[in-house]
C-alpha cells in the first residue's frame, strides 16, 4: 500500500453519486451542472444505457444540487462534507 502525502490527498468539500440502475443517460445533469463535472459515460449500463458518471479529481463539486434536481430518474445523490470546529462563539 503506497503512503499518501498531504499534498497528493485532497479533502473533498462535496461530491455526487449516480446510481447506474436509474440512470437512463438523458444527459440533463451534464447541461445544468456549473463546474461541467459530469458527462456521459462511454460504457453501457448491466441496463444497456450510456450512463452519467461524475469527472472530478480535483474535488471541484459545490454539492449545488442541480444535477439531482434536474435529474428525471432520481439516480443523483449529493454529499457535502461538514465544516470542522463550526462551534459557536
Amino acid at each position: 500500500m503506497a503512503n499518501v502525502t498531504k499534498t497528493e490527498k485532497k479533502e473533498r468539500r462535496a461530491m455526487i453519486t449516480i446510481n447506474e440502475d436509474f440512470c437512463k443517460g438523458c444527459g440533463l445533469c451534464v447541461a445544468t451542472c456549473p463546474q461541467h463535472l459530469i458527462k456521459i459515460a462511454n460504457r453501457i449500463s448491466q441496463k444497456g444505457y450510456f450512463p452519467a458518471e461524475l469527472v472530478d479529481p480535483e474535488g471541484k463539486c459545490t454539492a449545488c444540487a442541480l444535477c439531482a434536481v434536474m435529474c428525471p430518474d432520481v439516480a443523483i445523490e449529493v454529499f457535502k462534507a461538514k465544516k470542522q470546529g463550526g462551534g459557536e462563539k
